[in-house]
Formats: structure tokens, C-alpha cells, sequence
């Protein structure tokens, strides 16, 4: 199926959820309303038509000073099936930074929900075990917003593991 007839499909069944639609060398972006946005993907993973089986990746981009909302949440989907891919993003403003979690549509959401909430701070409603999963529990802030300071004043943080690291390469 091509990018225009997914579109198309798209348009037909949410004409008020999209925002913006690129088409880039046979790439397919469609940037969607948040609050529809588990519904269109519900439907992209359901359709026969569409049959977006597979949950490639889910991340997400800081548009800090760039433009409002601030971030989108980016999807990217394919059909095994029909060999076709989308990518969908969702808009979400940083003062209300959710989104709900597809974790229940595609088992691999779990993990790919978590990473976003460890490095952005994104918030996945309904998401069955939302804690960090690269950065220690204790971790403050969120690496991978442009606003996380590079570097910090305040010193070495007492981190057991790291500690632990350090004195057996001295040993």
C-alpha cells in the first residue's frame, strides 16, 4: 500500500486528529492529536487494510525553544504482513508531559514506553510498571531534554555502583 492511500485511510476514519502529514522519499509522517492518539494507533494495528503488526520504536523529541508543544512522542510502525511503514507522532505539551501507554496493543511498547520516561520524563498513563530502566531509581532529571545541564556544580553524586566500579579498576 502507499504513503497516500495509508493517508488517505487515515484521514477518512480521524479527518479532526491529524496535524500535519509529510511525505519524504516514500517516508510516511503523520503528527496526530494526543487525545485520540492510542485510538488511531489502535486502529493502524487492527485495520486488515493497514495491519500495522509491528511496533518498531517508540522515542521522542525535545523541541525546547524550537516550537510549542515542546515535545511529540514518535511511533514507528510497519506491516509484516503488507510491507508498508508509518511513523505517527503525537504532540505533548510539556506542562501536561503524557501520553497513554500502547503497551496493551504491542508487548514491546513496555520497555520502549519506559526508556522515553526515563530520558524525557514523558509520562505513559496506564502503563503497567513505569520506572526507570536505564538510570538508577534515585536519578534526577532527565538526560535527554535539551534543558538538562551537561555539566553539573554539584560535584560527584555518592553512587554505590559507580563507587564500586571505580575502586576495583584501582585494586
Amino acid at each position: 500500500m502507499e504513503c497516500k492511500e495509508i493517508i488517505n485511510t487515515i484521514k477518512d476514519n480521524f479527518p479532526e486528529q491529524i496535524l500535519w502529514i509529510t511525505l519524504f522519499r516514500g517516508d510516511c509522517s503523520i503528527t496526530i492529536k494526543r487525545d485520540k492518539a492510542k485510538q488511531i494507533l489502535k486502529f493502524l494495528k487492527e485495520n486488515e487494510t493497514l495491519n500495522f503488526d509491528y511496533l518498531i520504536d517508540v522515542t521522542a523529541v525535545d523541541y525546547k525553544d524550537i516550537r510549542q508543544p515542546r515535545f511529540n512522542v514518535v511511533y514507528h510502525l510497519m506491516s509484516v504482513k503488507h510491507r508498508h511503514r508509518i511513523r505517527i507522532k503525537v504532540e505533548v505539551p510539556e506542562e501536561d508531559c503524557w501520553v497513554e501507554t500502547v503497551s496493551d496493543l504491542w508487548a514491546t511498547a513496555n520497555w520502549h514506553e519506559r526508556e522515553c520516561f526515563d530520558m524525557f520524563g514523558i509520562q505513559f498513563k496506564g502503563h503497567p510498571d513505569l520506572r526507570r530502566i536505564l538510570l538508577p531509581e534515585d536519578w534526577e532529571g532527565y538526560p535527554l531534554r535539551k534543558d538538562y545541564p551537561v555539566q553539573s556544580d554539584l560535584g560527584e553524586k555518592e553512587w554505590k555502583p559507580f563507587k564500586e566500579i571505580i575502586e576495583s579498576v584501582k585494586e
